[in-house]
């Protein structure tokens, strides 16, 4: 379920001089870009966009000379306005603007304009037209088109299947700085999101997504900005502090899903227990290495040890996946046994190369060590090939998304 649009809204608010979309870009010292980024904007709102639309500048406490380039612009440009904020944080920004526009539709990107702005109107029509309720650009969806380094393009990649694998998340791309949100759902679902920093998109999203709130996603044109001032360490730190708070808020209750979803209108979906898929995903595991052990044995003196193992692996590894699939996620049926069985081999193998992998690094440092640090190696690469595997597993082989 999710909200109705009044009809003919977005005529009614032209007739009255409000704008049907408030446009925000929120601004640290950006004072080299900001004057070529707002009036590459304004031309194209003006000229391309067919709906009658604002600029906020969101000044998040600069101390350059960007609330000076931001007075000439306001200055300069029709319906482009300055909100100056005392403290710094993207979300503060955004929850402080879009708290009080009296627009319909409500947006934001970033200073770099790294997204094409033809997906603006493709990414506001859904919301102006009452079909959804949120909307967010993808770089990771079929159809996006993307020029950026290889390390930002794995860590976004890591960061949003790391949502999948523990927030259930169904969206493909928390993090691109071009979302739009209805007016009318936003004066709703804000007040529950208490993030003011980069984090703050990722937990609105969630919200959403777990209210039942719609969520439509366009794929973008999207080239990366060299000169970005994201602190990539401090960033992703503070968004595994965002992950493990909305965790502990759906465990314990504090984050009452269901009644930010009575509140919105619609109709929230449970969460899949994580602590319970854990637990099975670990007896699951304890039983396959149990079935390896039998198997390891019992085939060692008719073929060999090279052979036994390679076997024994390959059946508690089709096993493994099965179980984990009927007994950890849920799935029963056929429907699509043979994509998930080959999915599962591809997570197995990844895994079994961490663990191997890492006696032959040991080994390369150390020509003979400890057979305490051997052990210590095997472990400690063992747990985190676990957790590699349950994390491919919920997020990638069994995601509800794909098993539908």
């Amino acid at each position: 379920m999710h909200f109705q649009s009044r009809p003919n809204a977005a005529v009614a608010a032209r007739a009255a001089g409000v704008p049907v979309l408030d446009v925000v870009i929120p601004v640290y010292n950006e004072q080299a870009d900001l004057a070529a980024s707002v009036r590459r904007l304004h031309r194209h709102l003006q000229e391309d966009f067919p709906f009658q639309a604002r600029i906020t500048i969101a000044d998040n406490a600069s101390d350059d000379d960007s609330p000076r380039v931001c007075a000439e612009l306001a200055a300069e440009l029709s319906a482009v306005r300055v909100v100056r904020l005392e403290q710094k944080g993207r979300g503060r920004a955004l929850h402080t603007v879009w708290s009080t526009s009296d627009a319909q539709v409500l947006a934001y990107m970033d200073v770099d304009l790294s997204t094409d702005l033809n997906a603006l109107a493709p990414l506001v029509a859904p919301l102006i037209s009452g079909h959804s309720d949120l909307a967010i650009g993808t770089r990771l969806g079929r159809g996006a088109r993307v020029v950026r380094g290889a390390k930002r393009e794995i860590i976004s990649r890591c960061y949003n299947l790391l949502l999948k694998s523990t927030l259930a998340a169904g969206f493909s791309d928390a993090q691109c700085g071009f979302k739009a949100i209805r007016a009318d759902v936003a004066r709703r679902l804000l007040p529950h999101v208490t993030d003011t920093g980069w984090f703050f998109d990722t937990e609105l999203l969630v919200l959403a997504e777990r209210s039942g709130l719609r969520i439509h996603e366009v794929p973008v044109d999207w080239v990366d900005d060299p000169d970005s001032r994201v602190d990539i360490l401090a960033t992703a730190a503070a968004d595994l502090r965002g992950i493990g708070r909305l965790l502990g808020g759906f465990a314990n209750g504090s984050i009452p899903v269901h009644t930010i979803a009575a509140q919105l209108g619609a109709v929230g979906e449970p969460p899949r227990s994580l602590f319970r898929q854990v637990v099975r995903f670990g007896s699951v595991g304890v039983v396959s290495t149990a079935a390896y052990v039998v198997l390891f044995l019992l085939l060692q003196g008719w073929c060999g040890a090279q052979l036994a193992n390679l076997i024994a692996l390959l059946v508690t590894a089709i096993g493994n996946t099965a179980a984990n699939r009927r007994f950890t996620f849920g799935i029963g049926g056929l429907r699509r046994m043979t994509r998930h069985q080959v999915e599962g081999l591809i997570v197995f193998a990844i895994a079994l190369a961490i663990s191997s992998s890492s006696l032959a690094v040991l080994h390369g440092v150390v020509p003979e060590p400890h057979d305490l640090i051997e052990l210590a190696v095997l472990v400690s690469a063992n747990l985190v090939a676990t957790l590699v595997r349950f994390v491919l597993l919920r997020g990638w082989v069994f995601h509800p998304h794909r098993t539908r």
